[in-house]
């Protein structure tokens, strides 16, 4: 296994271009099974989860080439395999998401249950429910989900949380159906918009993108797609609470500030400075920030995904500042780390409250999931002395080049491989 060794001290300054969004573009990669033709994704990012993905469609039966500077085809126009292997579902959650796709196009599709990161429990019912309403038949037995139909027909949809994953599920499986589909309490992620472009490009009909309420007129068919994925706004937060908390100054491009404007407002209450021209996103910060609180929620609320590199922010603030998370319970396994290096945090549940010390003290770790492993990378940074932070093979699933971009900036970072190389690289 693969660790990051970091010495913390060194102030971060410069410029880095955010890559793609992860998020977004596994969500548009199953949704380019609806269409019939060939798909150019462009600022694809070169990261695990898009390989996994990558692999997922190939085991399909459909055509899927990646080539430099961020751009893959796809063409789907045949797809000769209808389940998906147990192997690549459990790697990564998302990969569940080619089952509504390739039922609406096939009549039929098996998935195993979803996988990835363990923090906490993303129950699939809401994807189910969504696709029944559809009307497909759906069996679960044996760890699967077995959907079949004879033609899938618009309906009504309500969702009992707002999550972008069934409404993104939801609403690709839909742009093939009878009729009109409507769906209630959908999520607003700017990556449910995202999607929504690329089905558009593909010649879906679909209004309400980004509000609560999304509807969803069938077509018969969808043809392959241009689009160039947008910049991952959570790999945006990241560097951002790393240059916050190395009192640094750092630019980042190609960032739209709607999409991470409720993060934004409070990187502003711990005391950073933050401004936004030309998509470029500007953070610097020369004091020891401030206390705040946060409390992660469906968007528009502060993201859960950046809830763990904001707490090793908070763990070197000046006060005490409440995190409570409200969509996964299990995402405070980092918090013992964090400990560890000398934060003083008390959780209780889905909440924690930190107590800010001076400095943190290098040590090493192991990061749990993705976001768990990138606020690690955040504490070392601002830490006094080595870190070494192993599992790193989470963060090469969400993050492009993490350490060529931090070693840019600044940062004394190298990834080391494990004790099987024959040979230490740094890079």
């Amino acid at each position: 296994m693969d660790k990051l060794v970091l010495t913390g001290g060194a102030r971060l300054e410069g410029t880095i271009v955010s890559s793609g969004s992860k998020n977004g573009t596994l969500a548009i990669m199953a949704g380019a099974l609806l269409g019939k033709g060939e798909t150019v994704l462009h600022n694809v990012p070169a990261i695990g989860d898009v390989r996994t993905m990558m692999d997922m469609l190939r085991a399909l039966g459909v055509k899927c080439e990646e080539y430099p500077k961020g751009i893959v085809r796809i063409d789907a126009t045949e797809i000769d395999v209808t389940e998906a292997p147990y192997e690549l579902v459990k790697r990564m959650r998302a990969s569940f998401c080619v089952l509504g796709p390739v039922l609406a196009r096939k009549g039929y599709a098996k998935v195993a249950m979803p996988g990835g990161c363990d923090i906490g429990a993303r129950p699939i019912d809401f994807h189910v429910k969504g696709i029944q309403a559809l009307g497909a038949y759906v069996n679960i037995d044996h760890g699967f989900v077995e959907a079949e139909c004879e033609r899938l027909c618009g309906t009504e949809v309500y969702l009992n949380f707002p999550s972008a994953g069934a409404t993104q599920h939801i609403m690709s499986t839909a742009c093939l159906a009878d009729g009109m589909t409507v769906i209630h309490n959908a999520a607003t992620e700017p990556e449910v918009t995202q999607l929504t472009d690329f089905l558009t490009a593909m010649g879906a009909r679909i209004e309400g993108a980004g509000t609560n309420t999304v509807r969803i007129e069938g077509v018969k068919e969808l043809r392959g797609a241009n689009y160039e994925v947008p910049a991952d706004r959570m790999e945006a937060g990241t560097f951002a609470v790393a240059a916050v908390i190395t009192r640094g100054d750092v630019r980042i491009e190609e960032v739209q500030y709607d999409d991470i404007e409720p993060f934004t407002l409070k990187l502003r209450e711990v005391g950073a400075i933050v401004d936004f021209a030309d998509n470029c996103m500007r953070v610097r910060c020369n004091a020891r920030p401030m206390a705040t609180d946060i409390m992660t929620m469906p968007h528009p609320g502060f993201p859960t995904d950046l809830q763990q590199p904001f707490a090793a922010l908070l763990a070197t603030a000046q006060g005490t500042s409440v995190v409570t998370e409200n969509v996964y319970e299990r995402r405070f396994r980092y918090v013992n780390e964090l400990i560890r290096m000398g934060a003083d945090i008390k959780q209780d549940g889905r909440t924690a409250v930190i107590n800010g010390v001076v400095k943190l003290t290098g040590v090493q770790a192991v990061a749990s999931d993705l976001r768990a492993g990138a606020a690690l990378v955040c504490a070392a940074l601002g830490a006094e002395g080595k870190s070494e932070i192993s599992g790193i093979e989470h963060l090469q699933r969400g993050y492009e080049n993490m350490v060529e971009k931090l070693k840019a900036l600044g940062a004394q970072v190298s990834a080391v491989p494990d004790e099987q190389e024959k040979e230490t690289v740094f890079v």
